[in-house]
């Protein structure tokens, strides 16, 4: 069961079946999906894709994922799950426009490595990040996350695979 995580300005809790609009809101935004997968979806794709988190992710206890809340305004997505990609579990996530420059992303990340350290019991977590994504490899780069590869995407470009150990006392 995904739990409620708080930290100093956010909460992040599982999505309710009322997020969908502003689910839908965040990942039409292509500021925002700039840099996630492929890009920007259709919005058909990013509703089919929140009808999705309730079957196969929540109802299967398959990992966590979060609607990211500021005073109770939907403000992001983020997830900590396993993927082949990094070769374990990976932070994922998503700010609205609105809600950059303000070290949201720094507090939002900072959150979920502290969940997967603390209760997930993991010793190290990796993300995936474009190269060209100046502004999330810095917020990863403050919490001590690690290039530790590229890799080459059909397209031409590169993506960053960083990890961060977990510390140990």
């Amino acid at each position: 069961m995904t739990p409620v995580l708080r930290s100093e300005r956010l909460v992040l809790e599982p999505y309710i079946p009322g997020d969908e609009e502003d689910f839908v809101a965040l990942f039409q935004d292509a500021r925002v999906t700039r840099w996630i997968g492929d890009g920007p979806s259709t919005e058909a794709a990013d509703r089919a894709l929140f009808g999705r988190i309730f079957p196969n992710v929540y109802d299967r206890n398959a990992f966590d994922v979060w609607a990211v809340r500021e005073n109770g305004a939907l403000v992001g997505h983020a997830e900590i799950k396993p993927t082949g990609v990094s070769g374990g579990h990976e932070l994922i996530y998503a700010l609205a426009h609105a809600a950059w420059g303000r070290s949201l992303g720094t507090e939002l990340a900072s959150t979920i490595v502290a969940y997967g350290f603390d209760n997930l019991g993991l010793s190290e977590i990796h993300a995936t990040v474009a190269a060209e994504n100046t502004a999330s490899l810095a917020v990863l780069a403050k919490l001590g996350f690690q290039h530790v590869r590229d890799r080459p995407n059909d397209d031409g470009h590169v993506t960053r695979v960083l990890t961060l150990w977990k510390q140990h006392p």
